[in-house]
Order: C-alpha cells, then sequence, then structure tokens
C-alpha cells in the first residue's frame, strides 16, 4: 500500500487530519528531507523515514515501490496538495509502469495557492489557473503557450516555481506577456513562505513586480481584469452585484444600453436616436441607424399626438399586434385597421386596389387627421401621399415602413416631399415590426432621457 500525503505548505494548522492519520500509521514515509522538520512530532516511533534531495523525484517513487513489494504501508510525503505539482503523478506513472499490483491512495492537503487564496482574502473568487515556471521536465515552449492562454483568458494567475538561482528569467518573461493583455495596475501579491514562520506577503502591481523579490519560496498571484485591493485583501468579484437580466424589461433595458454604448449619440436629434435604437432593438443590426430617416422633430410630434389619445390607422394586423398594448390603454388610443372588412374587401375588387391600399382609403375619410403607419403595403403608403398632395388628408403624422421590392422605394420617397412629420425606414428595409417600433419609440419618449442623457 503505498499513500502520497499532502502535509500542506508547513504550518500545522494546514496539516489535514486525514493526512495527520495516515503519517501516523506508516510503517516508512518518504520524502524531501527538508519536509520531514514539518511533521517530526507525529511520526510514530519507529518508522523508517527516507529523505532525498529535490531532483529526486523518481528515486522516492521507486524506493515506494520496492517497500510496498515488501510489505510495508508506505507514506510518500509532498507539500501542499500531493495531486498538485507534487509526489502523487510520478508514483503513479512508476506504480502504472512496474506491472506491480500495489494499491495506491491519494491524500488531499491544502496547497499553496488556495492557502494563499485564504491569505489574501478573495481573490479566487472567479476562474482561476496554476502555472509552474519549471522548465526542468516541460519545455519553455510549452509553458509560454499556457502562459499566454491564462493572459489572453483573464485568468487569476497562482505561480509556482517563480524563480531559481539558474531559473531567473521566466518570470520576467511572464511579466512581459501578461502586460499585453493585462492593465499595468493589476493587483499581483508575492507570497514567500505560506504558512511557516517566516511567511510575508508583498502587494504590488503588475508594472510594478520587481522579480528580485521572488524567489523559490515564493508563490506569485497575478488578479484578472475584475480584481482590486482592499486593504490587506484581493477581492476577485465573481459577479454576484452585476448579474446578468432576467426579466423581459431588464433584458430590453440591458440591450438597449448595449446598443448606445456603440453609437455617437452626441450626433443625432434625442427623438430620431430614440427612435433609431429601437429599431437598432427590433433587427439586432446598428446599421438601422443610417436607415431611419425622420423629418425635424417627428418623433416628438408623434409622441405629442399620442399622449393626448390620438387615433392610429395602420395597413395590416401585424402592425396593430406590434403596438405595446399597454401603451394604448394608458393614453387610450385607438388603433384602426379596415384591412379584412366586407367594404374594403368590395371597394378591393370595384377599384382594381389591393386591399391595403383600400382599407387606408376607406379609413382616411373616416380618420383625415390620424396617425397613420404602414408596415407593409407600399400601395397603402402611396394612396396616403397622394391624397396628402391633393389636400384630401391632413394627418397628424405618416410612419412609412413597407417592405419589399415593388414600389416601395417610390412611395417612400413621395414622404419627403410632404410637409408634416414623416419617419422612414429607408430603401427596401422595413416591415411591420419596425413600424410598430417606431410607434413604441414615440409613446416612450419621455423615457429616453433614462437612457440617452
Amino acid at each position: 500500500m503505498i499513500k502520497v500525503v499532502g502535509i500542506g505548505p508547513g504550518g500545522r494548522e494546514y496539516l489535514l487530519p486525514i493526512a495527520q492519520k495516515a503519517i501516523q500509521e506508516a510503517d516508512v514515509i518518504i520524502g524531501y528531507h527538508y519536509y520531514f522538520q514539518f511533521i517530526a512530532d507525529i511520526i510514530r516511533e519507529g518508522t523508517l523515514c527516507i529523505g532525498k534531495e529535490l531532483s529526486e523525484e523518481e528515486k522516492r517513487a521507486e524506493i515506494a515501490i520496492e517497500k510496498a513489494i515488501e510489505g510495508y504501508n508506505v507514506v510518500v510525503i509532498g507539500s501542499g496538495d500531493a495531486g498538485i505539482y507534487s509526489m502523487a503523478s510520478i508514483v503513479y506513472q512508476k506504480v502504472a509502469q512496474s506491472g506491480e499490483d500495489i494499491e495506491l491512495e491519494t491524500i488531499p492537503g491544502i496547497s499553496a495557492f488556495v492557502a494563499a487564496g485564504s491569505k489574501l482574502g478573495a481573490v479566487l473568487g472567479h476562474d482561476f489557473c496554476c502555472i509552474s515556471l519549471s522548465d526542468l521536465m516541460t519545455p519553455w515552449k510549452t509553458i509560454q503557450k499556457r502562459i499566454e492562454g491564462a493572459a489572453l483568458g483573464d485568468f487569476v494567475t497562482s505561480i509556482y516555481n517563480p524563480k531559481s538561482i539558474k531559473r531567473y528569467w521566466q518570470l520576467n518573461k511572464l511579466k512581459s506577456i501578461f502586460l499585453l493583455h493585462r492593465s499595468p495596475e493589476t493587483p499581483v501579491a508575492i507570497c514567500y513562505q505560506l504558512g511557516r514562520p517566516e511567511e510575508k506577503i508583498t502587494f504590488t502591481t503588475l508594472a510594478a513586480l520587481n522579480i528580485d523579490d521572488v524567489d523559490m519560496f515564493s508563490l506569485v498571484v497575478i488578479g484578472n481584469s475584475q480584481t482590486f485591493q482592499y486593504k490587506n485583501h484581493l477581492i476577485t468579484p465573481r459577479g454576484y452585484l452585476n448579474r446578468k437580466p432576467e426579466t423581459g424589461p431588464e433584458i430590453q433595458e440591458a440591450s438597449f444600453q448595449e446598443i448606445i454604448a456603440q453609437l455617437e449619440t452626441e450626433k443625432y436629434p434625442k427623438d430620431f436616436l430614440w427612435a433609431a435604437i429601437r429599431c437598432i432593438h427590433t433587427s439586432g443590426d446598428l446599421d438601422y441607424i443610417n436607415y431611419v430617416n425622420a423629418s425635424a422633430n417627428a418623433i416628438s410630434i408623434i409622441h405629442d399626438y399620442l399622449i393626448k389619445g390620438g387615433t392610429i390607422v395602420t395597413d395590416v394586423t401585424m402592425v396593430q399586434a406590434g403596438i405595446t398594448k399597454a401603451f394604448t390603454e394608458k393614453y387610450g388610443n385607438q388603433i384602426v385597421c379596415l384591412l379584412n372588412t366586407e367594404e374594403t374587401l368590395l371597394l378591393a375588387k370595384n377599384e382594381n386596389l389591393t386591399r391595403s391600399q383600400a382599407g387606408i382609403k376607406l379609413a382616411a375619410k373616416q380618420y383625415p387627421e390620424a396617425l397613420f403607419v404602414i408596415g407593409n403595403a407600399p400601395t397603402a403608403l402611396i394612396e396616403i401621399a397622394d391624397q396628402v398632395k391633393q389636400g384630401l388628408l391632413h394627418p397628424a403624422g405618416i410612419i412609412g415602413a413597407p417592405v419589399g421590392f415593388v414600389n416601395v422605394i417610390e412611395s417612400k420617397e413621395r414622404l419627403k416631399l410632404l410637409s408634416l412629420p414623416y419617419v422612414i425606414i429607408e430603401e427596401k428595409r422595413g416591415g411591420s415590426n419596425f413600424a410598430a417600433a417606431i410607434v413604441n419609440a414615440a409613446f416612450t419618449l419621455d423615457t429616453a432621457g433614462i437612457y440617452l442623457n
């Protein structure tokens, strides 16, 4: 039986009870000779202790196998956790290669980076990684690739084996790589001899990190882009205070904020910008800032009309359905769509009109001063523009967002010659959802200041 036991970073308070029990029951204990001082008083009398040098890990594993074959209860000790940069890997590997039927068990311990995390407070609050700079058995090319991944991935990073007499340049190279991806002010802690009487923790920043302050008994902890220092603590927020929005209104608000952050808002009138933002939100396309066209103060004028209970005439029921019901109920607006009435069907047949055109023609007679909102049919928009030009219709405003390939552009060009408030989705773009979005923007113009101020 071989147990690989982690004895923690050094202090007795970091030695787990399960590890202490394994040590006390061992017939043979094998390890780096320096570590025996930390467990000397709990080793059972008569236990064979075999100390080796730092570079003799493989030899320690081979001795453990020999003693286990002889029938001894063997413990191989390592600092920190036995499975993290310690003896578990080589012992298991050598046993697997030996072909011997030896029972194995790993007894956990408190690793240096865990001890550092507790000493520093809350630096490991989010994703983190550990990297060893020892290139004795790992090619530097591989180590550098891992450093680049940690830096690019914004991991809190604990650096093991940061420096020795012969390995003195690697940490400086790591620092230069991290500075390519992280702020010079990123907090850094140098943790020396954790859990031992000589323990010392030095706080600095990534830019100010002095390689000469680090040695082989140090663990270097580098914060991520969110880590900050509070007194003698490093804190890495996990996101509890900025959770992602979950409700519909929260998601919509977050979407508006993201859109605004990507626009040059100072270039546009506020009412126009608010309508464009709603259209961008509807489409998911920031380019819609270039496709919304409005006459001066059009959205403001339409807003004033709507909050006074003004009537809305639409060409199709999809526009009607897209206008937020809570707004129309609040202000008492009537939405009229005559697309499917018997009178509309008869007029369309008798005068060879599209149903949308016929419905708008009838609505124009009944509601000549309404807000006309066209989201589908260019023929309906042409009908409105022609009636306005002839002096037969005096709408509060026109929203023109028909979509398609025939007569669409021509219908929108007509609006630009009319002396009344209009909002257009340019070119062949548009649709009922955009027409409704513009109406909803006008309804909510008074709330735009929350986002745009």
